[in-house]
């Protein structure tokens, strides 16, 4: 892993986390226990701050930014951030998957228990109501996600990517 200080900032995380050898790390950053930062991932806490909570998962090749002066970046507990997604200025809250490829950009707020389609591209300043599936470009909502789909896809893949990275320690 690379990690970075810059202006004054060092990244820091908690207990039991786990990071590929080329993924990166600068700045303020604030991130929690039991994270995974995959292979080629970039989490850039340069011009404004990140935080991260607990088992988070950034996945191979992601980028998480953040705006100068405007827009951090809040990432919950449990959220999985797929595959080369791009996390910019943006709250997310727990228990969210970010599917493969999608962007999501300044000042949105995905709500909790919600997933982001694949390629999904949620413009400014987007609301997503807890519970929401959006998919598109730009994102629209499709549908309501059940507890069901809820429990099976994003508490899942949460899960999974705890297993996944204990088997790299």
């Amino acid at each position: 892993m690379l990690l970075k200080s810059v202006r004054g900032y060092t990244p820091s995380y908690g207990e039991d986390c786990f990071f590929a050898e080329n993924a990166t790390l600068i700045g303020d950053i604030i991130m929690g226990s039991y994270c995974s930062v995959w292979y080629q991932s970039v989490i850039r806490g340069d011009v404004n701050f990140i935080r991260i909570g607990d088992e988070v998962n950034i996945q191979d090749g992601a980028v998480i930014h953040a705006t100068f002066e405007t827009a951090p970046t809040h990432i919950g507990n449990r959220v999985s951030i797929g595959h080369n997604a791009i996390v910019h200025g943006c709250r997310i809250e727990d228990d969210v998957l970010v599917g493969m490829g999608s962007i999501v950009m300044d000042h949105c707020v995905i709500g909790s228990n919600s997933i982001i389609a694949a390629g999904a591209v949620v413009p400014k300043n987007t609301i997503i109501p807890p519970g929401s599936i959006y998919a598109g470009v730009p994102a629209k909502k499709i549908k309501v996600i059940d507890a069901t789909s809820q429990k099976n896809e994003i508490k899942r893949i949460a899960k999974n990517y705890l297993k996944y990275a204990s088997w790299f320690k």
